[in-house]
C-alpha cells in the first residue's frame, strides 16, 4: 500500500535527494530538519495518541490517565432497584480503557472515623484497598517480566465524604464498591481482548487465571451486601450488618 508523509508536527529537518551508484544519497539543504510521519494514503494509519489528539482539541493535558467517580456514573445508573433484578448482572463492553481503580482506602478512613465508627466496613474496605494493590504489583511484576516499562500515572483523588441523605453511608459505600468492581472487571476483560487480537496467549492467561475468576466471586459478594443492606435500611440494622464484617 502507497505511503505518503504527513505535514510535520514541527519544523525539524530538510534534505535533497540526490541519485547515486549506491542508490539514493541525502544531503542537508541546511542545518535544520523537518519530522513527519508516515501515513496510509487511505487514511488506515492515523495519529492517534492521546496527546496529539489533545493537542488538536486544544484542551489541556493534566496527566491523569483514569477518572473513575466519572466512568463508574453509568455503572452507578444501571444498578437495578427491583428485587427481582440480578444485582451481579454484567456488561461486557468491548471497547473501554484499560485502568484499575483505588479509592477504598478513602472508604477506610472515612467508617474509621470517630463519628461514624463502623469498625467492620473500616476493616472491609481496609482489607480491599490492600488486595487492589496487591493485584496492580502483580500486573507491574507481569509488565516487567515480559520486558515492557511501568509508568504510573496521577490519580484522582476521591471524596472524603460517604454519607448519603437517603441511602445512608454503608448502602451508598457498597453500590459504589459494586459499581467500581464491575468497572474494574469490564476493564480487565478489554486487557484480555487486546491480547486475544495480539496472539498473546500468555496474557491472556494470566488475566483470565488471575483475575476474571476472582472478578466474578467479589461482584456475586457484593452485589448480596448491597442487597442485605437495602433490606435493612438506614437503622439499627447497618450496626449489626457491620458486626458480621468486624467479626
Amino acid at each position: 500500500m502507497p505511503l505518503e508523509a504527513s505535514p510535520a508536527v514541527a519544523p525539524l529537518a530538510s534534505f535533497r535527494v540526490t541519485p547515486s551508484l549506491s542508490g539514493v544519497a541525502l544531503f542537508p539543504r541546511r542545518q535544520t530538519f523537518s519530522l513527519s510521519f508516515p501515513r496510509f494514503r487511505n487514511g488506515a494509519m492515523r495519529r492517534s495518541s492521546s496527546s496529539l489528539a489533545a493537542a488538536n482539541s486544544g484542551q489541556a493535558l493534566t496527566g491523569v490517565m483514569f477518572r473513575p467517580f466519572e466512568e463508574i456514573g453509568k455503572e452507578l445508573s444501571l444498578l437495578p432497584t427491583s428485587p427481582d433484578l440480578s444485582l451481579g448482572r454484567q456488561k461486557y463492553a468491548d471497547d473501554v480503557e484499560y485502568n484499575n481503580s483505588y479509592v477504598y482506602h478513602a472508604l477506610f478512613t472515612y467508617f474509621d472515623r470517630d463519628n461514624v465508627a463502623l469498625k467492620g466496613l473500616a476493616k472491609f474496605f481496609k482489607e480491599s484497598s490492600e488486595e487492589e494493590r496487591e493485584h496492580a504489583e502483580k500486573l507491574m511484576e507481569y509488565q516487567n517480566k515480559r520486558g515492557g516499562r511501568v509508568k504510573l500515572q496521577s490519580l484522582v483523588m476521591p471524596p472524603s465524604e460517604f454519607d448519603h441523605p437517603e441511602k445512608g453511608e454503608a448502602l451508598h459505600a457498597m453500590e459504589l464498591t459494586l459499581a467500581l468492581e464491575k468497572l474494574t472487571n469490564e476493564k480487565l476483560i478489554q486487557l484480555h481482548n487486546i491480547a486475544e487480537n495480539c496472539n498473546d496467549a500468555q496474557l491472556a492467561d494470566f488475566i483470565e487465571s488471575e483475575f476474571l475468576g476472582e472478578q466474578v466471586e467479589a461482584i456475586k459478594k457484593i452485589s448480596e451486601y448491597v442487597a442485605q443492606l437495602r433490606r435493612l435500611g438506614k437503622g439499627h440494622g447497618v450496626w449489626h450488618f457491620d458486626q458480621m464484617l468486624l467479626h
